[in-house]
């Protein structure tokens, strides 16, 4: 298996016709074949590669045609996503896809018209390359995926195949969810970028819900430019920015920071010291989260009332289906009332004011933080701790993940820089700046360090999958 090809470079070479489309859907096919019994990144799907190549076939009919006229008009960039195959996870209708959401309930009971990220993917001339595995409805029961540089170790969730699906080079895209840390925290245990956007940038149409007011489309590609030519698709009213000069970054140190493990505070600290020996500002702010644990309560209570009104008439109908972990969370989500969902509200905006006064006050551009308390855990029981990341989409701050070194048993690490409302082209901007600081080539590393890790698990069923498809 070769290392993952980063977005951008995928892309450019698919609109030039390297490969061809059809070979593009072999090549991709093979891929999954020979890994995924493993990794299993994506749900099974019979006729993967019949219906990959009908799609294919019709985005060169579509998108040749439409792409010249463009040209002839004098038009930019026309279709940027040519071919590019995207996993997407599987609460996300996709038309063509069932969705199951990581569930046990009956085909038919979640479909729903196709989702507004996916129909901006498919005019933007991607292939669905199939659904990713999801937490159940993106909670915390964990699904089968294993992470790409250690197998016993968990790829993180809720949006855990779609990361490994990166990791291992098997999509140079995928579209996760986050609620509390669904897509940062799988982005950092498998070492590829992940990108929350502010609250509501992308459209949530069509994706099943598990706290409506928090819910946020992400992506995981390799690297920042992947990432920003993805933002660019997806997002809403999407501009090229630069970072208003180097970014000032806050540390939020204090209660939040001690819930990171020792190993994460301690390299943490050494990405700080690459950062400030580059020459940017870093500033501690120990203002920001003294009640970390009154901010958790609220989440909790607004994420609980919300996610037990999404399953208000599935769960008593299907409740011996759910898994425990889900069952429970719903149960508890019941308990709660409206006055205190209410209150939870109000003191969330009070809470993301706070936050917007204060970077303001201190002249803070960027938070920084770890992006998970530590590396991958082992065992595949546990999706992680997401508390790195819950005081961000408390707020619906954007927020992106970079690969930032490694444990010495090879598992990774991530920088998570948390961004200004709104300001998610500025983030993406400054973070492109940041990128090579945090030791140079890491997104390469892990890359073919995932590469490596799946490659030494599933070398006895390589062989068959690499003769051509009839």
């Amino acid at each position: 298996m070769e290392p993952p090809i980063p977005l951008v470079h995928a892309a450019a070479a698919l609109r030039a016709g390297e490969p061809g489309l059809a070979v593009e859907v072999e090549r991709l096919c093979n891929r999954i074949d020979r890994t995924d019994s493993v990794l299993r990144a994506f749900t099974p799907e019979p006729g993967r590669y019949e219906r990959l190549l009908a799609e294919a076939r019709a985005v060169e009919s579509r998108y040749r045609r439409t792409d010249a006229a463009r040209a002839c008009a004098g038009g930019t960039e026309p279709s940027p996503l040519y071919g590019v195959p995207v996993g997407v996870k599987d609460v996300i209708q996709v038309d063509g896809l069932p969705t199951h959401a990581g569930s046990a309930l009956p085909p038919g009971v979640l479909t729903g018209p196709q989702a507004e990220v996916v129909d901006r993917l498919r005019a933007a001339g991607a292939l669905v390359a199939g659904k990713t595995v999801t937490a159940e409805f993106a909670v915390n029961a964990p699904g089968p995926t294993r992470n790409p540089h250690h197998p016993a170790h968990t790829p993180g969730g809720s949006s855990s195949g779609s990361a490994a699906a990166v990791a291992a080079g098997l999509v140079p895209l995928a579209v996760g969810t986050q609620t509390i840390g669904s897509v940062i925290r799988p982005a950092a245990y498998c070492g590829v970028v992940g990108f929350r956007p502010t609250y509501g940038r992308i459209p949530t149409d069509g994706v099943l819900a598990s706290a409506p007011t928090v819910d946020t489309i992400g992506t995981f590609t390799t690297d920042v430019a992947g990432t920003a030519l993805a933002a660019s698709v997806l997002c809403d009213d999407w501009s090229d920015a630069e970072g208003d000069g180097p970014p000032v970054l806050g540390v939020p140190v204090g209660p939040y920071l001690e819930r990171a493990e020792p190993l994460a505070r301690e390299a943490f600290a050494g990405q700080l010291d690459a950062l400030r020996g580059s020459g940017l500002v870093v500033r501690a702010v120990a203002v920001l989260l003294p009640d970390l644990d009154d901010v958790v309560r609220t989440f909790r209570t607004v994420n609980g009332y919300e996610l037990a009104r999404v399953h208000a008439e599935l769960f008593p109908r299907f409740a011996a289906l759910y898994r425990p972990e889900t069952a429970a969370a719903i149960r508890r989500g019941r308990e709660i009332d409206g006055v205190a969902y209410a209150a939870a509200l109000q003191a969330r905006s009070s809470y993301r004011r706070r936050i917007a006064d204060l970077m303001a006050a201190q002249g803070v551009d960027l938070w920084a933080a770890p992006a998970a308390t530590g590396p991958a855990p082992l065992g595949l029981d546990s999706t992680g701790d997401a508390i790195m990341s819950l005081p961000w989409s408390h707020a619906g701050l954007p927020a992106i993940t970079l690969p930032a070194g490694y444990t010495p048993d090879g598992l990774p690490l991530g920088l998570q820089l948390v961004g200004a409302e709104s300001a998610d082209e500025r983030l993406l901007a400054w973070a492109a700046h940041i990128e090579p600081l945090l030791g140079g080539g890491a997104r390469r590393r892990a890359a073919g360090a995932a590469a490596r890790g799946v490659r030494g698990s599933v070398r006895s069923a390589a062989c068959a999958s690499d003769h051509p498809r009839s």
